[in-house]
């Protein structure tokens, strides 16, 4: 059976620009794209009648509409469209648990707004079991930055083997460079009078290149053909890497799996990146 890659379709901006990187993506690592919308009034089985008539005809044309769009952009592949008669959040959730990854609509809101507005496409970020990638509205399909390099944002605390394992996979898909970023602030001590002691940030530099060089040493040796390089920021994770994501074609960041509140919790790196970052973010739960 072939992988699936699923969007989720609500007819804004956003969530077009979705399903076209979705399509993308899909063609590049041989997946079936489905197209879903999902909304508690549609009707489980939607009966002949008259277009006036049908409450799910403005859905079924939405739908329709994306799907024929991106068939003419990709003959080639498999789409499929799906309306669910349910709440879009649970529906994308329980997606996301049959998809290789979920792809939604980003409105890169202000935390503030995020919250009052009540952003479906964070709280599947924050509760998927798979990979959960976020775009944002895009100008003319000219514009689409689609071939930068792809950048991992690495904590080097504890294992990241799932979030190392989508970044390269999508690196080799794409052809592309990888960039591993790790940020990391400098302790009181390096600082003096005059600025920053030189030799304790050389000394951390050293120490965290070779921790990063560790990590990503098997996967250099599975991907041989992806070209890696790595980069540290000597100042806070977000700051680093929101910096080394300009002009990328993705940002992969890490997000703990093993939640016991039903509240979302999105990392300060992780919430950067999905407000600030330009290009589209991946939000990979791992161990």
């Amino acid at each position: 059976m072939e992988p699936v890659i699923t969007v989720g379709l609500d007819g804004s901006p956003e969530s077009l620009s979705a399903a076209r990187w979705a399509a993308d993506e899909a063609g590049r690592r041989g997946c079936v794209l489905r197209l879903l919308h999902a909304w508690p009034t549609l009707v489980p089985e939607p009966v002949e009648v008259p277009s006036g008539a049908d409450q799910n005809y403005w859905a079924r044309r939405m739908v329709d509409s994306a799907r024929s769009e991106l068939r003419g952009l990709h003959p080639d592949l498999a789409v499929t469209g799906d309306l669910v008669a349910d709440d879009a959040q649970e529906a994308l959730l329980r997606a996301a648990s049959e998809s290789a990854m979920t792809v939604l609509g980003s409105r890169g809101l202000e935390l503030v707004e995020s919250y009052f507005l009540g952003d479906i496409s964070m709280a599947v970020a924050a509760h998927a079991k798979g990979p959960v990638v976020l775009v944002r509205a895009e100008g003319p399909r000219s514009e689409l930055v689609d071939t930068g390099d792809v950048v991992v944002a690495l904590k080097l605390r504890g294992p990241c083997d799932d979030l190392l394992a989508f970044a390269f996979a999508t690196a080799a898909a794409r052809d592309v460079p990888l960039r591993a970023v790790h940020g990391q602030g400098l302790p009181m001590h390096a600082y003096v009078p005059w600025g920053v002691d030189h030799e304790v940030a050389d000394d951390i530099n050293r120490d965290v290149r070779e921790r990063l060089d560790q990590v990503l040493r098997p996967w250099r040796e599975k991907y041989p053909r992806v070209e890696v390089a790595d980069g540290i920021g000597l100042q806070s994770p977000a700051r680093a890497v929101l910096r080394s994501a300009a002009g990328a074609g993705l940002l992969v960041v890490g997000r703990r799996g093993h939640h016991r509140v039903p509240a979302p919790r999105l990392g300060p790196v992780t919430q950067a990146a999905i407000h600030h970052a330009r290009c589209p973010v991946a939000v990979v739960p791992h161990d």
